[in-house]
């Protein structure tokens, strides 16, 4: 058995904070994000792009950006909301979920963008 690796994110340093699975791994690239989002869609989940201001990434309300995108299954599109999410606030975190209507529950959760370290 491998030893464990401490991940060294400390709430006292708001640089080290870490949010959600994929923030752990290097960030995704531009087809990574495409590929995740196209996952999204295939598994019939309504897309939603939401954010917030770094200092505010571990509380549980995040702002919505727009409402849910109800039955889209354009990717270019939903990256371009993702996009213009960032471009309206960049300074802040953009996450992307994908919101399963049967379970009335998050399939997936991952931050596209990141921003600025307080």
């Amino acid at each position: 058995m491998s030893e464990m690796q401490d991940y060294k994110s400390r709430l006292s340093d708001p640089a080290s904070r870490k949010f959600e699975t994929f923030s752990y791994l290097p960030a995704m690239s531009e087809d990574e994000i495409k590929k995740q989002v196209q996952y999204i869609v295939d598994q019939g989940w309504n897309p939603a792009i939401e954010h917030t201001e770094p200092e505010h990434l571990m509380d549980s309300y995040w702002y919505m950006w727009k409402l849910p995108m109800f039955g889209e299954t354009d990717v270019d599109k939903i990256l371009a909301e993702a996009k213009a999410c960032h471009n309206a606030n960049p300074d802040n975190h953009v996450r992307l979920i994908g919101y399963n209507n049967f379970t009335q529950s998050q399939g997936a959760s991952m931050v596209i963008y990141r921003g600025k370290t307080v």
